[in-house]
This record gives C-alpha cells, sequence and structure tokens, in this order.
C-alpha cells in the first residue's frame, strides 16, 4: 500500500491549499469538473454505472451512465441493482462482530471449534486469521480454470470449503497476507452455525432491515428482482452478456447485491453504533499489517486516511472509497466487468475533486493497489 511520502512542510502546505479550493468552488462547480472527468469514459464505452458523491452524508454528486440492459436499451439510474462483489466482505465481517459483541464467539477463537472438519494443518488458524486473510488457506477461486469450469455450479458452503481444504496451506497462519475467497466462505459458515440462520437471512435482519437498506440484499439469480442490471463482459471490440455464475458459489465472500443509496445509508450507520459499537468498529478499520483490517483495506489517497473496498464479479465491477476524517463517501458501482480501470479512475479522481486537490491529480491514479478489483 502507498505511504505518505510528502515532507510535513510539503503536507502542511498541501492541506492548506485543499482547504481553500474546498471552500471557494461551489458544489456546481465541483459537479461540472466530476462530469467533466466521467463523460469521456462513457463515450469511450469504458464505464457504464451508477456513481454517488457524498459529503458529511449528503449527496452532491448522484449520477448514473451507459445502460442496465443492453438488449432493452434501458438506461442505468441512481436506484439501480448492482452486484457489489467483494464489498459484501464488510458486511460478512460486521455480522461476525455482532456475534463476538453478543459473547458468541471471540475473533480469536480457532476456526477448528466451529469447523469440526478442519485438518490438522489449520490447528492455528483463528476467526481473525480469516478477517484478514493471512490465514494461508488457499483461496477456492484461484483454482486453475475455476471461472471456466466450476462456477456455474450450486454448492453449498460445506462443498465451497471442500475445494481447497486439503490443499497445503500457502504459508504459516498469520505470516503473510493473500487475499483468500475461502476465508470468508468460512466466516459465512460460522455465522449460520453460531447464529442459527442462514447467512442471507442474517444479514437481511440484523444488518440490511434494521438500516432501512430496502434495495439491497442477497442476489439469488431465479428471483425476479426489480431494477436489477444485467451484467456485461467485453470480447474485444463488443459487448455480450457475463458468464453464468451460480451465486451460492460467492456465498459470504461476494453475494450481496445493493444500489448507491443504499450504500450511502451503510456508510452513515457506520458513524455510529446502530450497528457495532465503537470498539468493534475501531478493530475493523484497523491494519493488522498488510492494509487489510476486518473486511476493508485500510490506506491512503492523496494524503488522505480511507478505508475501501472493490468487488468484482462476472459482468459488475464496484467501488466504495470512505474519507471518514473528511466525511467524504465515493461509490462507484458498474454493470462491465472490464470496467476496472476506467472505474479505479473514476473513483481516485472524484476524490482529488471533492477533496480539493490540485487539478493535476485528475490524472492516473498512483495507488494501483487499491485500485484493483477484489473479488
Amino acid at each position: 500500500m502507498r505511504r505518505l511520502s510528502c515532507l510535513l512542510l510539503g503536507i502542511g502546505l498541501l492541506s492548506g491549499f485543499t482547504v481553500a479550493r474546498s471552500q471557494t468552488a461551489t458544489d456546481s462547480e465541483l459537479a461540472a469538473r466530476a462530469e467533466a472527468l466521467i463523460a469521456p469514459l462513457v463515450d469511450t464505452n469504458e464505464f457504464s454505472g451508477s456513481v454517488l458523491v457524498a459529503r458529511n452524508g449528503v449527496p452532491v454528486f448522484r449520477r448514473a451512465y451507459g445502460l442496465a440492459n443492453r438488449e432493452w436499451n434501458i438506461p442505468n439510474t441512481p436506484t439501480t441493482k448492482y452486484r457489489i462483489g467483494s464489498i459484501t466482505k464488510q458486511f460478512t465481517a460486521t455480522a461476525v462482530m455482532q456475534l463476538v459483541e453478543g459473547g458468541k464467539l471471540s475473533v480469536d477463537d480457532p476456526v477448528a471449534k466451529y469447523y469440526s472438519e478442519a485438518p490438522p494443518a489449520w490447528s492455528g488458524i483463528t476467526i481473525r486469521h480469516l478477517l484478514t486473510h493471512t490465514s494461508g488457506i488457499p483461496s477456492y477461486t484461484n483454482i486453475p480454470r475455476f471461472f471456466e469450469q466450476q462456477a456455474r455450479l450450486d454448492r453449498t458452503p460445506e462443498e465451497l470449503i471442500q475445494l481447497t481444504r486439503d490443499k497445503p496451506l500457502e504459508f504459516a497462519p498469520g505470516s503473510q497476507y493473500a487475499y483468500d475467497n475461502t476465508g470468508y466462505v468460512i466466516l459465512g459458515y460460522i455465522i449460520e452455525k453460531v447464529s442459527g440462520e442462514h447467512y442471507a437471512d442474517y444479514i437481511q435482519r440484523h444488518i440490511f432491515d434494521v438500516l432501512g437498506m430496502k434495495s439491497s440484499g442477497y442476489d439469488v439469480s431465479a428471483t425476479i428482482l426489480q431494477e436489477r442490471a444485467a451484467g456485461y463482459s467485453r470480447d474485444k471490440d463488443r459487448f455480450i452478456n457475463a458468464h453464468f455464475l451460480s451465486m451460492t458459489e460467492p456465498f459470504a465472500a461476494g453475494s450481496l447485491y445493493a444500489t448507491v443509496d443504499d450504500m450511502l445509508i451503510w456508510d452513515q450507520a457506520l458513524y455510529t453504533d446502530r450497528i457495532l459499537s465503537a470498539a468493534s468498529r475501531q478493530a475493523m478499520f484497523t491494519d493488522y499489517g498488510h492494509g487489510y483490517g476486518f473486511g476493508w483495506v485500510i490506506n491512503q489517497e492523496h494524503g488522505h486516511a480511507r478505508v475501501q473496498h472493490a468487488g468484482g464479479i462476472n459482468g459488475f465491477i464496484t467501488r466504495f472509497d470512505r474519507y471518514p476524517q473528511d466525511k467524504l463517501t465515493i461509490i462507484v458501482f458498474s454493470n462491465e466487468d472490464s470496467a476496472a480501470a476506467g472505474l479505479a479512475r473514476i473513483c481516485d479522481n472524484l476524490a482529488a475533486i471533492y477533496l480539493g486537490i490540485p487539478s493535476t491529480a485528475e490524472g492516473e491514479s498512483k495507488n494501483s493497489v487499491a485500485s484493483k478489483p477484489k473479488r
């Protein structure tokens, strides 16, 4: 992760300039710059989706681009529902912390306490290791040609875990970081075992319903879902329907959908005790040594503290960026899975615009690690 490298004097000067720009630019001027940033990417088919920027919880830029359904020529809107991919992980981590608060588990409990089929090699793996991608368990999504050959199959959480359960650990638990979807599937399994509720029901009842997130849920392909975006890929210079993916496959690692408006509700709840205590939120937003907390990437952009996550799933690329010290939120969802570069450019450069960074920051993002979608 990129770390702040400016001298203190330089930081002070930049901060002063940032404040001046933020105070003098009007919302309409900032919106015009944001539109000028996004429009060329739309014109060149590098972005299709919905965008929301909020300051202090109030939307200051909320627009949609491109088509939710290319076959029927139906446009995206700010209320379009998108599969959010690995942004799901922060909801899974939240569920775990709720169970911790309820005294039903500890993040330092061994995984084997809840998963009786754990092999001996997993004896040193804890829930904390799963949350921070430091368990060493191989990710099932890294199985060669998994998406081409296996992702269409409906599997139970147990069956997903079995895909890599008996494979050697990639490293000793806690010694390294490797992004791991299997770890979050195991967390979903533990949530179900400890709570006695299906994962989808738990997230709905204990998070979405509590907050009034009425346009979010667990995506089931067979369900008729109003305003759901179709997902697209690119085959050379033409769009195609994204390859089918069984939504039982990503499970607690990536099976949720949401709108940008609902994600703003979620963003604001994270400043309060409505869902988690201050202590749990602090634990979730702590960098445990690899630029990652519990379901969140912890880093900086433009010299400002940021917590964020990206998502990538068949047909969709998403980003949810929070600048808590600035009370700035940037949410960008795309229903085209080849749009990762354009989406990253939009997110990081919208931040530059609304943080008041000099206009040269509206070029390419320097933070390539944070810009990568996390499936």
